[in-house]
């Protein structure tokens, strides 16, 4: 049915549910999986012209963050997917909008299944920040599975 699964995760106790999910899933179907998280690139609007001479130091810093906070997620569903003899690969990947990333990535990886966590969030707060699993839902040709 499904040969390869991409799992998105942010390293979150949610995410962490559905990698768990997806490595059950595709031992169970003996599919592979790729692992991806999507990182934020630095902002730059968050600098004014009285604190640009700060911009270098500030760049580095975060970039070391996000490659540190990369690498801890992706070593972790490396190491599950070790356990659960499921043979994975990881993806870290900088975007701005972290749905496109994720459905480049399934598309790109000839992917044939999503499956990734919501964080449920509603009302005001799904409008405001909106919603990564939502804009997959609406953006993908790839089925989803969404974990809970």
């Amino acid at each position: 049915m499904y040969r390869h699964i991409l799992i998105p995760t942010d390293g979150s106790e949610l995410a962490d549910h559905a990698v768990t999910h997806g490595l059950s899933l595709a031992k169970s179907i003996a599919a592979r999986v790729s692992v991806i998280v999507v990182e934020a690139p630095f902002d730059f609007g968050s600098f004014t012209e009285s604190n640009v001479r700060q911009m270098p130091e500030a760049i580095s810093k975060r970039t070391e963050e996000i490659k540190r906070h990369a690498t801890s997620v992706l070593k972790r569903a490396a190491e599950a997917a070790k356990l659960a003899s499921v043979s994975c690969n990881t993806i870290q990947v900088e975007d701005a909008q972290p749905y496109e990333a994720i459905i480049k990535a399934a598309n790109d990886k000839g992917c044939d299944l999503i499956v990734m966590a919501s964080h449920g969030r509603s009302g005001l707060s799904a409008v405001l920040l909106g919603s990564v699993t939502n804009k997959v839902l609406t953006h993908t040709k790839t089925p989803v599975l969404v974990c809970h």
